[in-house]
């Protein structure tokens, strides 16, 4: 389990985030870095070893990625 208490992702956007070029919307105009590969990538690379990767998260309070 890996585990932040950052900003947290909403409930609509976790079943989207794994997807390539998938970017969760910020609010108050904050502008969104990246290209949106990052979980895509660490989910192929999980599959490939035979692994599943999960997530679950509270907006606000934390967010958790259990790789098994």
């Amino acid at each position: 389990d890996i585990t932040d208490d950052g900003v947290g992702i909403p409930a609509a956007d976790l079943a989207h985030i794994f997807k390539r070029f998938y970017r969760v919307r910020k609010d108050r105009g904050q502008s969104v870095k990246g290209t949106g590969l990052g979980l895509s990538i660490v989910r192929r690379a999980v599959e490939a070893h035979r692994g599943t990767i999960a997530v679950r998260s509270r907006p606000g309070i934390a967010t958790t990625f259990t790789i098994s």
